[in-house]
């Protein structure tokens, strides 16, 4: 396969902390990469390295000439004020093509990513809407290469499930970072995992994210046996060297030189094959039992005046873990509102224990004061914490959580996303409950914090209800799934594959509609009927016109520097390929232009 971009000894460091030394990966053409590591290992450092946004302390990278490169960061900002057509149009400024084929390809990507309407302006949006449009800036690009740094952000399930089967059958190679563990298993083809506990600083290995745990595992515990017959080696040179010089009379050198280079090996393996330090999260259930700790009867909600649930009912229990679905907007946050006692129902009633004790998860972490040091919103009133029966200085509970000393004065609103997550986390800790509602607890965590939040919550003897995208967890955890709609509506669903094909049903009936502005468009409108056969399918053809550009591309490339008349007669096709590909953007132009 033809190489994309090649990057050779890269070494980055932040102030005096080295994030990666000496990383050498090619990408290259149909190759799907994700890229993995606790958080602060230099995931998203490296994709700037990649795409040029940043410069390597040592090393290089190179991108052949004519590979179209692309990024999506974590956090794009747009005017607010631009319509959705008007910012893809500004990502592809650079670009070369005609203002018409730009135009067409513009109109076909927003399509591609459910925009019914191209006229709305982007500040409008919902989180998961502005990231299909930057999504869209990127697609438009039309990239041979796609970086990817967190894409599923802000989307809801049903926007996760969309870009999945978007990248499985996209034309271009791409590297992503994410902690979605089933997304990884659905969209790539390698993994590459940053972590100190490798020689090299990673591993990467060819498969699905599974097929990357069965060879992690396999590489770790060859690893360990690695040590315990190093460790034997060295003892036995060990006890040479302190037979004394009179022992070692006529001996070589080089047994001695040999001898420490053992010692040095041994002390290298054991420093990566100790323990990662991962987060302490241990959440305290208060070993109630009474079996009604929570009890929806008929409850309905409107919110804005569109209606977000009615007639829902369910009981909470000791041991009970629900999940909450749906898309953004569906009232999965207001429902667990209502279950704090925060928000009332428009209708039915929800009864609690008497003394019931609920620990809430906010989404929006709005129990967090930002202008607080990381000190004092780990211990508000003194420099203890009690946890359980113990007593911990905050300075350890701090560390529990994977903070650091220098830390400890940091106010929160300075600190990442995935530590204000973990402080978070803390907090709740120290609250034992009778119900734990965790609103999107998995933002920002990397897969080490969030592996250890599982097992956790797997533990909890309490009532859990969990609102998250990570399908893993859901499925790992939950009794039972509560579904919201969207359209007022709420169903009980036993796992997430019933909600998956009760989702498809739904969709086959009737189409899951993208925002929209004004009055939908009649389709057939001012096209004849073979006109619309031909406007309907067109989208297909020019996705396989592209594919045959690429293939021809590729034969070129495989003949460069070989036979100068097959060569050039590999460059016709290519010319002939792109010319189709051309033809049928204008045609899409002049059908779309006719349907007004």
């Amino acid at each position: 396969m033809s190489v994309l971009l090649s990057a050779t000894n890269l070494s980055k460091t932040y102030g005096v902390r080295p994030l990666f030394t000496g990383i050498s990966i090619d990408l290259r053409v149909g190759e799907r990469v994700g890229l993995i590591g606790p958080n602060g290992s230099g995931k998203s450092t490296l994709l700037k390295l990649l795409t040029g946004l940043e410069t390597p302390d040592e090393g290089e990278v190179a991108v052949r000439r004519t590979v179209r490169l692309a990024y999506l960061a974590q956090e794009a900002e747009f005017d607010p004020e631009r319509t959705v057509e008007e910012v893809v149009h500004d990502a592809l400024r650079d670009d070369p093509a005609e203002e018409h084929e730009k135009t067409t390809r513009i109109r076909i990507t927003l399509g591609k990513v459910g925009f019914s309407s191209r006229d709305q302006k982007f500040g409008s949006l919902s989180g998961g809407w502005k990231k299909r449009v930057a999504l869209a800036c990127e697609f438009a690009k039309q990239p041979d290469l796609l970086i990817l740094d967190e894409p599923t952000n802000h989307l809801d399930l049903e926007g996760i499930l969309w870009l999945e089967e978007f990248l499985q059958d996209a034309p271009f190679a791409y590297v992503v970072v994410s902690h979605d563990r089933y997304f990884l298993e659905n969209v790539t083809n390698q993994v590459i995992e940053f972590d100190r506990v490798y020689p090299e600083g990673y591993l990467r290995v060819e498969g699905s994210y599974s097929v990357f745990l069965t060879r992690r595992e396999e590489f770790l515990a060859g690893q360990a046996r690695q040590e315990q017959s190093l460790s034997s080696k060295v003892r036995r040179e060990v006890e040479w060297l302190k037979r004394g010089a009179r022992a070692r009379t006529g001996k070589s050198n080089a047994r001695i030189n040999e001898a420490n280079r053992l010692i040095g090996d041994l002390q290298d393996i054991r420093s990566r094959n100790a323990p990662s330090s991962s987060a302490g999260i241990d959440f305290a259930a208060t070993g109630r039992r009474s079996k009604k700790l929570i009890a929806v009867k008929n409850v309905a909600k409107a919110m804005g005046g569109k209606p977000l649930f009615s007639d829902l009912e369910f009981m909470l229990s000791p041991g009970n873990k629900f999940g909450l679905l749906g898309p953004n907007g569906s009232g999965k946050t207001t429902l667990l509102r209502l279950l704090t006692g925060e928000t009332a129902p428009d209708a039915g009633v929800i009864e609690r224990a008497e003394g019931l004790r609920v620990v809430l998860f906010d989404q929006g972490r709005r129990q967090l004061d930002r202008t607080v040091t990381l000190r004092r919103a780990l211990s508000p009133n003194s420099e203890e914490v009690q946890f359980g029966d113990r007593t911990y200085h905050v300075t350890a509970w701090a560390k529990r959580f994977l903070f650091r000393v220098e830390q400890m004065d940091q106010m929160v609103g300075d600190l990442s996303g995935g530590e204000q997550a973990r402080v978070l986390i803390a907090r709740m800790m120290v609250q034992p409950a009778d119900v734990l509602l965790l609103d999107e607890p998995t933002n920002d965590l990397d897969l080490p914090t969030l592996e250890v939040l599982e097992e956790s919550l797997a533990e909890f003897s309490g009532a859990l209800v969990l609102v998250t995208h990570d399908r893993a967890m859901l499925d790992r955890l939950c009794t039972e799934l509560v579904g919201l709609d969207g359209r007022g509506n709420a169903h009980i669903y036993a796992d997430f594959s019933q909600w998956i094909a009760a989702q498809r049903e739904l969709k086959e009936l009737k189409p899951a509609a993208a925002p929209k502005a004004g009055k939908p468009r009649d389709k057939s409108r001012k096209l004849s009927y073979q006109e619309q056969r031909e406007f309907d399918g067109m989208e297909e053809r020019i996705l396989t016109a592209e594919e045959t550009v690429m293939a021809r591309q590729q034969e070129a490339d495989a003949l460069a520097g070989g036979d100068h008349v097959r060569l050039q007669a590999a460059y016709q096709a290519v010319h002939d390929a792109q010319a189709e590909v051309d033809r049928l953007y204008h045609r899409w132009q002049e059908l779309e232009a006719k349907r007004g």
